[in-house]
């Protein structure tokens, strides 16, 4: 039988954060959200023709909206790009350096030959620094939070040397999440429904959120 995606309400999540959030004052932190390929590059393509650059330059912007709307503009959020561009990926490291980011963030779709593949992966550079355990540790808590209140199936937090992962980690917790598969046929339509787009964006925020109760 098909797994089926928790089909969560967006308004009860905001009312769920909203009293979480809604009397706290906190001083804010610089993060660093890469918005995966742009431009000339698609990134993954699903099988309803929808492209990996698109869906998360939509979630980048939601997790913008929603730090001023539900969490109080708890975070300084810069996104490398705003809009449909080709940005080199050391232009992304490079913002987050000339930032002093204390958190990189890297978003991308994944995709398969095997339609039935799903679920999220998070990535942690597989080189050791100071921050290794740390960025290990964001990764665990946006996996526990896709997988509990999204319904996304768990692959695992996962080791590589992605150009990205690679040049923030000796500075920064830094990791890349593929929020899912774009040539499953449930994931694939899940990013086309903007209420699924919020949710995921805010399953971002929450995992950051704490992420930073933890360590920051």
């Amino acid at each position: 039988m098909k797994k089926v995606l928790k089909n969560v309400s967006f308004v009860f999540l905001l009312l769920k954060i909203c009293l979480i959030f809604g009397q706290e004052v906190h001083s804010r932190k610089v993060i660093a959200v890469d918005v995966g390929h742009g431009g000339k590059d698609s990134g993954a393509i699903g099988i309803n023709g929808i492209k990996e650059k698109d869906v998360v330059l939509g979630i980048a912007k939601e997790i913008c909206v929603l730090n001023k709307m539900i969490f109080k503009g708890r975070y300084d959020i810069y996104l490398t790009r705003y809009d449909d561009r080709f940005i080199l990926i050391s232009d992304r490291s490079r913002l987050a350096k000339s930032l002093n980011a204390c958190m990189f963030v890297s978003l991308h779709c994944n995709h398969s030959d095997n339609a039935n593949a799903r679920g999220i992966e998070v990535y942690v550079a597989n080189t050791k620094s100071q921050f290794s355990g740390l960025s290990t540790l964001l990764a665990y808590l946006l996996q526990a939070y896709f997988k509990k209140e999204l319904g996304f199936e768990s692959r695992g937090v996962k080791f590589a040397n992605f150009q990205v992962l690679r040049e923030n980690v000796d500075y920064r917790p830094a990791v890349l999440v593929e929020v899912g598969f774009l040539t499953n046929e449930d994931e694939g339509f899940y990013f086309l429904q903007p209420s699924k787009v919020k949710a995921v964006a805010m399953a971002i925020l929450k995992g950051i959120y704490n992420y930073s109760n933890k360590r920051l």
